[in-house]
């Protein structure tokens, strides 16, 4: 597995953004001393699993706030992008 979370054509109306097939929020902290919550869409790739799409998306979070790249998960939710 070397992908990342991106935003990938779900929706493809004109004038609005490509969205992924999956939103997913991550919450990580290191106890006592910081947290964040993210939020985005996905879309996996053929054959990807939850597991994959998780660690994907842990990964990518950890790039933008390496203090949290040890931290940990709080919550996770991965659905699919569609009402």
């Amino acid at each position: 597995m070397t992908s990342t979370p991106d935003q990938t054509t779900a929706d493809r109306t004109p004038g609005k953004t490509p969205q992924g097939s999956h939103h997913w929020v991550i919450t990580l902290e290191l106890p006592g001393r910081v947290s964040v919550t993210a939020t985005n869409t996905f879309t996996p790739l053929p054959g990807w699993t939850r597991h994959d799409v998780f660690q994907a998306i842990k990964h990518e979070v950890a790039k933008d706030y390496p203090a949290l790249a040890d931290g940990s998960v709080v919550f996770f939710s991965l659905e699919p992008n569609r009402l």
